[in-house]
């Protein structure tokens, strides 16, 4: 997956001024995002804190690299399950 162009201070900081006031195309325009990406940023980071954002992606790499040892782990065990199979 690409990595975006804008951090999450960043994006929070556009999300924000959207929220004083400031119309969506405008603030979508200045900052070169399309409209879908603004909305989708605001899913996912809407009414968030810059501290809480940091501490959201920590734990999406730290679920995504559990993620990753689980299935490694099963692929062994299956891998150990067709051996002991073939075996006897």
């Amino acid at each position: 997956m690409r990595r975006s162009l804008f951090s999450e201070e960043q994006i929070i900081g556009i999300l924000k001024a959207q929220e004083a006031g400031q119309k969506t195309a405008d603030v979508c325009r200045r900052h070169g995002i399309s409209e879908a990406t603004f909305c989708s940023w605001k899913a996912k980071y809407g009414g968030l804190e810059v501290s809480e954002a940091r501490r959201l992606k920590a734990l999406e790499e730290e679920n995504m690299r559990l993620k990753k040892l689980l299935a490694e782990a099963m692929l062994d065990n299956a891998i150990l399950k067709d051996v002991a199979a073939k075996k006897w």
